[in-house]
């Protein structure tokens, strides 16, 4: 493995993860960054947990060899089909994920009833169920699998009439049940919080994870670069790959981010088990 410069690395299907990156980043600017957008294979929501692991597996191991210290499963439908499967297997990298927050949700309800928004991979998984064991009792969680919000974001339609109808589909029957605190269970999703809290109101809440996640990953580089004196000078690079095409997700950075890239291609090996970097 090449000696690559120290770098925390960020893992999503496509875009969703950028939310995450951001607020990292404006935490944290001096540190160096890698993000892997999969998006020969966007959506992964119904795609079965094997694919999804192995997707995972691979894109870890062309970060490590880049130089990842850290990694962020900056996605909810990743974290849940396989951030456990992702330490088993590298047990000496500090992996991020994320779960739905149905913890703060439920705390803050008065109906006694939370609407959480996400995948169908995410909310039919064990994480989900997990979550709503241990911290939901006595309120009534309504799950809502928002089947083409991650295509609609991927393709930058956020507002507008067209964006709304789409949004609306699924928010409209969770709002009709009772909920008066909605959870963003998918990283994508947070790119249409703007919308959705207006259509919402003021008298609902709505709970995007995306802040906390970063300040855990912050908190963890910081302690590493402590620990291990990690190089964190001025104008630190941030690089960005796609499985794809680099022009469209550089479109991608600078409209819902304000960045310019650059980006590179990488490419599936035919059995979809490495990764390899255009030259």
């Amino acid at each position: 493995m090449i000696d690559r410069a120290p770098a925390v690395g960020f893992m999503d299907s496509g875009v969703g993860g950028l939310a995450v990156w951001r607020e990292f980043v404006r935490l944290i600017p001096n540190a160096p960054t890698l993000y892997v957008a999969d998006q020969a294979h966007v959506p992964y929501g119904p795609r079965s947990l094997e694919e999804i692991r192995r997707f995972a597996g691979a894109i870890t191991r062309f970060m490590l060899d880049q130089g990842a210290r850290l990694i962020v499963v900056a996605s909810h439908t990743i974290s849940a089909a396989a951030l456990w499967p992702l330490r088993e297997a590298f047990p000496e990298v500090p992996f991020v994920g994320i779960e739905p927050a149905v913890k703060p949700a439920v705390a803050q309800t008065r109906t006694g009833v939370i609407g959480v928004l996400g995948t169908f991979g995410t909310l039919n998984g064990p994480l989900m169920a997990r979550v709503v064991e241990r911290f939901a009792r006595g309120v009534r969680v309504v799950p809502r699998v928002c089947s083409g919000w991650v295509e609609q974001v991927e393709a930058g339609l956020l507002e507008g009439e067209a964006a709304e109808a789409l949004v609306r589909q699924h928010l409209d029957p969770v709002l009709q049940m009772g909920a008066d605190v909605l959870v963003l269970a998918c990283t994508h999703y947070t790119f249409l919080a703007p919308l959705i809290r207006r259509l919402i109101g003021p008298e609902r809440a709505l709970i995007d994870p995306t802040p906390a996640v970063a300040r855990r990953a912050a908190e963890i580089w910081q302690a590493r670069a402590r620990g291990e004196e990690l190089n964190q000078a001025e104008g630190a690079i941030h690089r960005f790959f796609t499985t794809d095409d680099p022009a469209r997700f550089q479109e991608q950075l600078q409209r819902l981010i304000g960045r310019d890239g650059p980006v590179e291609r990488l490419y599936w090996d035919p059995h979809e088990m490495w990764l390899t970097l255009s030259s």
